[in-house]
């Protein structure tokens, strides 16, 4: 995401905009104020907060809010540069520049909101700190707070803000702990690897992408099932769930241990 944000911040605020939509009607979360409320405003650029990108008015009446989920894509296009003849959503800019957002997945769960500064307030103040910059003794307490597995509570945007699956996967490699582990009962020593890690991973992560690198060259764990560890040599496994997938090194960060999913064993941790 922040990759995304420093690459959009300087086009989506060059020029007004000339035109709000289309936007697909599973995307657009939000009808009052109207999209059409942007129409020959000004986005004051691109900004963060955890997963979500914010784009407010220069005027500083609005601010478009935008959470991508896992399929959602955004992108700047130049004057003339061909896009998606369907978007989910779009913003065409005076000069003819374009803000284009797709999602190629069968269930549409990006979202965009047109909202008021109080009310995109109100929607991230239930958002913990970042992720990128927490230090290992502002990280203790937040780990230690309630007993969970780990790979839950980093991707748990109301206690740490910025982690998805992927770097979930990646963070806890690098640290060398288990997805299962419970947070309460990590050591001073593993909550100084897992903020070590949490920093080196998302800047290691920022770093390619802002140099345009694709999934494959940037995940060294996620999606890599089989494939030996970068570490050890290893097979990388993974545990299915519903809703997402972990991936992980047995040798690196289990002990050598298979961790099991409700359909075929109970859980181990």
């Amino acid at each position: 995401m922040e990759a995304w944000r420093r690459q959009l911040n300087d086009p989506v605020s060059a020029f007004p905009i000339a035109k709000a939509g289309p936007a697909h009607i599973a995307t657009l979360k939000t009808f009052d104020p109207p999209l059409q409320a942007l129409e020959g405003r000004q986005l004051r650029g691109a900004e963060r907060r955890g997963k979500r990108l914010l784009f407010p008015t220069a005027d500083g009446e609005l601010v478009l809010l935008v959470h991508l989920m896992t399929s959602g894509r955004l992108k700047s296009l130049g004057a003339g540069e061909t896009g998606p003849k369907t978007p989910a959503f779009a913003l065409a800019f005076a000069g003819g520049s374009k803000l284009v957002l797709t999602e190629n997945a069968k269930r549409k769960r990006a979202g965009v909101w047109l909202l008021t500064p109080e009310q995109a307030a109100g929607e991230l103040e239930h958002l913990g700190p970042e992720a990128l910059g927490l230090d290992a003794e502002t990280l203790a307490p937040i780990v230690r707070g309630e007993s969970r597995r780990l790979h839950s509570l980093l991707r748990d945007q109301r206690i740490v803000a910025g982690i998805g699956r992927a770097w979930a996967n990646e963070i806890l490699h690098a640290a060398k702990l288990s997805p299962y582990a419970l947070s309460g009962d990590l050591s001073d020593e593993e909550v100084e690897r897992l903020a070590t890690a949490m920093n080196d991973e998302l800047s290691r992560g920022l770093a390619l992408r802002e140099a345009g690198a694709s999934d494959a060259r940037t995940y060294r764990v996620h999606r890599r099932l089989g494939e030996p560890c970068h570490v050890c040599g290893a097979p990388l496994a993974q545990v299915d769930f519903e809703e997402h997938t972990i991936f992980y090194c047995p040798t690196c960060q289990t002990g050598g241990r298979t961790l099991k999913d409700r359909r075929l064993s109970r859980l181990l941790r």
